[in-house]
């Protein structure tokens, strides 16, 4: 059974129980809440209180700090003391990773604890040997003894609990018997929720973080298919962990939250950025904000059965057409059909620039693929590795058509014969009929250029993929998506959902986002490159993943950041994660080739995959040694 949803083309929350957080609700019909975490040093109550009120005020609707010791469990009940003086009575949660003593005091406190499976009362070392069934079983037995106290206290003092399965913090144990995948992350959660179960206790929220869209989504809904196999209903909370800052990391956490809101999976979510965290709350609620009449969309006809595998990430394959489709990298279509004049200097914003001096063309690494111009001219030779696309009527009457190609409509392709590369504009499941699939099955340089106007339209896109899919059509397909009047950080969510969310599905062999009164088209390209990127579709620059900080980080995180970004983002494909601390970085980091670990107060440890190669530097040093360390094994290159 592939069921992961209620409704694949009608949205439709999945109904999960109530758990009740402090008086606010979580779950069932309850709004989508958001949240965030503070980045203080839990003992500096002054600070933390100051922070928390920061967040709640850009409203968000929980605050989570973290107690990675008894002290700060402890402290979090003065934290609560001083907010509820000052007005603030937001539910508070913990968040625990190794110690259960801590979360036991924590509990008796707060109004949620999260711990993580991973390393809560289980062993996460990097060990590498096979568990038999018997030492399986042993280490659950522990783990139940180790577990069983703080679900005891939760249900004692009416304090909720969140499962949060982390990706890169899976143990040994776990790891041996399902490998580091979306499957191990939902079985670590399922044994925790088996203890609580056997407690009779339910006032559970879970979580499914990954780094890594792809990954995030297919444990979200792996975890979803087995609770609706053992007949759960447990409230879920979204999140990318480690998304980063500025633009990447809202178009990484829309892009996991959002395809699994658009689905109707998720009951809070917490955009992870590496800035402050009150900065979080504006994009949460901007997330949120597009499911709140998502009910009142308009049909989708002709539901088509679901055609893929929702749990693993495999690319549809299609025909090779000019640089399009079949193992080619999805290409960028960028819109400037909406110009007055379309001339050089637009192209230097797209990536290409001409040089007199040289005669040639000089190509960045975000040059677009394709240009829309709609009826515009083109007065120039266009460069070699960029095409463009017309309406049929203009390409009709065009002389040069060298590069040029056309965009026709259905009822255009049925009518006419139209010889070479051509782009068919398709927006509506009834017109792939008998007649358009014996033809474009014909064509083979037919691409398809895929629409949607129904507001639920990653569905509706979704639902016009599987009937091609079941129709044998093997012509590449770019999803293209208007939008207009949006700022750029608006922008930026939507199309990262809407398009992105189709990406982590394999589907799609090229993207156009085209923009009316929106921005700049250069804004729109690199927007464009991102989201490839983020779904790791088309790797053109470094891909850095960074934790969002917390009370554990021990120097400054947003500074050092962006000073590694500085020096490193001209090493086009190279992972490099910039993690906070030592609780969450070796084990976080996932995939990255290297990472940079808080260990103490200003020092660090430098990773090469998740083998520590440097230990305790100062951080004063530590960029500096990093750099090094890339060097020392040959992945630098000068800039």
């Amino acid at each position: 059974m592939l069921k992961y949803c209620e409704n694949m083309t009608r949205y439709e929350r999945f109904q999960t129980r109530t758990v009740n957080i402090g008086g606010l609700p979580l779950g069932s019909n309850h709004p989508i809440r958001v949240q965030s975490m503070t980045t203080t040093n839990t003992l500096d109550i002054k600070a933390t209180v100051e922070q928390s009120m920061k967040i709640i005020d850009a409203g968000s609707d929980y605050v989570r700090i973290t107690a990675p010791s008894i002290k700060e469990a402890k402290a979090l009940n003065e934290i609560r003391k001083k907010l509820h003086n000052n007005g603030y009575k937001t539910p508070i949660i913990a968040d625990i990773h190794f110690t259960p003593n801590a979360a036991i005091e924590a509990a008796k406190v707060v109004e949620k604890v999260r711990i993580n499976p991973g390393n809560y009362a289980d062993r996460k070392k990097f060990l590498s040997f096979e568990y038999t069934d018997e030492e399986y079983k042993s280490e659950l037995d522990r783990i139940y003894d180790r577990f069983s106290p703080l679900v005891k206290v939760c249900k004692n003092h009416g304090t909720a609990l969140r499962i949060g399965t982390n990706h890169g913090s899976l143990s040994d144990r776990i790891m041996n018997r399902y490998g580091d995948t979306p499957n191990g992350m939902v079985e670590s959660a399922l044994e925790f929720i088996r203890i609580c179960q056997d407690h009779n206790f339910h006032d559970i929220v879970l979580s499914m973080k990954s780094s890594n869209p792809i990954v995030m989504v297919q444990a979200y809904r792996l975890l979803v298919n087995k609770m609706i196999k053992e007949k759960m209903d447990y409230p879920l909370h979204l999140g990318v962990t480690e998304a980063g800052e500025g633009m990447e990391g809202r178009i990484k956490s829309s892009i996991g939250i959002g395809a699994l809101l658009e689905d109707g999976i998720g009951d809070t979510i917490r955009v992870s950025l590496t800035e402050d965290p009150e900065h979080e709350i504006p994009i949460a609620n901007k997330i949120v904000a597009r499911y709140k009449n998502r009910f009142n969309h308009k049909k989708i006809n002709r539901p088509c059965r679901q055609m893929i595998n929702p749990f693993e990430y495999k690319r549809h394959k299609t025909l090779e057409i000019n640089n399009i489709g079949a193992s080619n990298v999805p290409v960028v279509v960028s819109d400037v059909s909406f110009l007055d004049n379309i001339n050089l200097d637009v192209l230097v914003d797209l990536g290409y620039f001409y040089s007199k001096k040289n005669d040639k063309w000089l190509i960045k690494d975000l040059a677009v693929d394709y240009i829309h111009i709609g009826n515009n001219d083109i007065n120039f030779e266009l460069p070699n590795q960029l095409g463009a696309i017309c309406s049929y009527s203009k390409w009709k009457s065009t002389k040069n058509k060298n590069n040029i190609f056309p965009e026709v409509k259905v009822g255009e392709f049925k009518k006419f014969k139209i010889e070479g590369l051509k782009f068919i504009y398709l927006s509506d499941s009834k017109d792939i009929d008998e007649e358009f699939i014996d033809l474009i099955n014909k064509d083979a340089y037919a691409v398809i250029l895929l629409d949607t106007l129904n507001e639920h339209g990653l569905s509706h896109q979704r639902n016009l993929f599987f009937h091609l899919i079941n129709s044998k059509v093997k012509s590449p397909i770019i999803i293209g998506r208007c939008y207009e009047n949006l700022l750029l950080e608006q922008l930026q969510i939507d199309s990262s959902i809407d398009i992105g969310g189709l990406l982590v599905d394999g589907l799609g062999d090229g993207i156009f986002i085209s923009h009316r009164s929106c921005l700049s088209i250069e804004d729109v390209n690199k927007l464009s490159f991102q989201i490839l990127q983020s779904t790791r579709t088309r790797i053109t620059k470094t891909d850095y993943i960074s934790c969002p900080s917390c009370g554990r980080t021990q120097f400054d995180l947003m500074d050092t950041t962006a000073k590694v970004r500085e020096k490193t983002s001209h090493l086009k494909g190279l992972k490099i994660a910039v993690m906070g601390c030592i609780v969450n970085g070796p084990g976080e980091m996932a995939d990255a080739d290297y990472g940079y670990v808080g260990t103490g107060f200003e020092k660090i440890s430098l990773y090469k995959g998740h083998n520590i190669v440097k230990k305790d530097i100062s951080s004063k040093d530590s960029v500096a040694e990093l750099i090094n360390l890339i060097k020392d094994n040959g992945d630098w290159i000068e800039p």
